[in-house]
């Protein structure tokens, strides 16, 4: 038999370990994800340039409702973009909402 066509028993523990390490390999860390970055990160990289910049109005220390900031996020309003799940997860929406409403006014911004 040639060594192509040899066929190697496998236990069923072998394939088990084998389906875990791929599914481990192929998930890859929260970071990896997009699901594991700060909503401060996610604040500085996607809101705050317009949010206390003078192009959009101030948002951080209004106690805004966190539902009302997720809508504005996912269906954006007037010059404010509509961002789409694979930009912003739902896990980093649901906590940048979170992190925007509990916040305090920073005094370095100023908008509208």
């Amino acid at each position: 038999m040639s060594g192509a066509a040899r066929l190697w028993p496998i236990s069923g523990l072998t394939v088990v370990a084998f389906a875990i390490s791929l599914s481990a390999a192929s998930s890859g860390s929260a970071q990896e994800r997009g699901s594991g970055r700060a909503p401060d990160a996610i604040y500085a990289g996607n809101c705050g340039y317009c949010h206390g910049h003078n192009v959009g109005p101030v948002i951080r220390g209004r106690k805004l409702p966190p539902q009302l900031i997720e809508y504005m996020v996912r269906n954006g309003k007037g010059a404010m973009p509509a961002f789409r799940p694979t930009e912003i997860t739902p896990a980093e929406l649901k906590a940048l909402a979170m992190w925007i409403s509990r916040s305090e006014a920073d005094p370095k911004e100023h908008g509208r």
